[in-house]
């Protein structure tokens, strides 16, 4: 029975350790906290991933390490990158596989659909993080110190999910109250739903056609506008009310959590057409996103 090891247990971790598990690997689960799924094929662990000589000592033997860690948002310039480079010095000590969890934030600015050969030339602060983690994994993986790969998603939806949607509209679509929408409600958009995106991270990670590349994770193409009031049908709610986000708005939700102030770096993304492309994956395994209505209901 092969082994699996999953860092990070947010939506999409979780989801990546239950679909492992589903298929017959033991699944090792690392967290801070010991929080996941209660599954008879995960195994909790409680570790701190930055602890790398710890982290290796929990990979031993595990043939695959999932990176789906995530720090605090408002932190990552200055947190990201030493929580990676441990995991990524971990796997290489186990002689692990390496699947990063990743997103679109480190792609060059561009009105065309993104594709995975969009020159990584980022704008923003998180972005260059984004671009600078994947620049060091396909290091390793060029030298031949390990095998690498990323899948990259969007905006979030899915139980769980932590995203401009589900934190801003979803809960207030489904009570019948007025949502600020972060950006144009009216402009389409990438989003990724989290079962989709772990579908995606265990299936390059049993494909040897995956290794030392990036790939989209299959993407659902949609309005914000779109996805309310479909949200609202499912939930009998009235037909939704949207406005936008003002940057006045932001500033009081900002003395609640700093998470907020990130926002306005990365409004290029909500405020006109995000699109992005996932051929590459579609043709090469064969995956297709679920419909818009599947992720919702979840």
């Amino acid at each position: 029975m092969s082994e699996s090891a999953v860092i990070g247990a947010g939506a999409t971790g979780v989801a990546t350790a239950r679909q492992l598990a589903d298929s017959g690997e033991r699944v090792r689960l690392i967290t801070r906290s010991g929080s996941g799924p209660d599954h008879p094929g995960v195994e909790r662990i409680a570790l701190d991933a930055g602890r790398t000589d710890e982290l290796a000592e929990a990979l031993d033997g595990a043939t695959t390490v999932f990176n789906a860690a995530m720090t605090a948002y408002h932190t990552w310039p200055e947190t990201m990158p030493p929580l990676f480079a441990s995991i990524l010095a971990a796997t290489e000590r186990t002689g692990a596989d390496y699947v990063m969890l990743g997103n679109h934030y480190g792609y060059q600015r561009t009105a065309g659909p993104l594709t995975e050969r969009t020159p990584m030339a980022p704008h923003t602060r998180k972005g260059r993080v984004r671009a600078e983690l994947w620049r060091l994994a396909k290091k390793a993986h060029d030298e031949g110190r390990l095998r690498a790969t990323e899948v990259r998603a969007g905006q979030y939806l899915g139980p769980g999910a932590v995203s401009a949607f589900t934190l801003l509209v979803a809960p207030r679509v489904r009570e019948g109250e007025l949502a600020l929408v972060h950006g144009d409600p009216d402009v389409a958009h990438a989003f990724s739903y989290t079962e989709d995106v772990a579908t995606a991270l265990v299936t390059v990670s049993g494909d040897e056609r995956a290794w030392g590349r990036a790939w989209h994770a299959p993407v659902i193409t949609t309005t914000v506008r779109r996805a309310a009031s479909d949200l609202a049908d499912l939930h009998g709610a009235p037909r939704p009310r949207l406005e936008p986000l003002t940057e006045r708005d932001l500033a009081l939700l900002s003395f609640t959590d700093p998470l907020w102030r990130e926002f306005a770096e990365m409004s290029y993304m909500s405020e006109r057409p995000f699109l992005v492309d996932d051929s590459d994956i579609r043709d090469t395994f064969g995956l297709k996103p679920s419909t818009l209505r599947e992720a919702l209901a979840a």
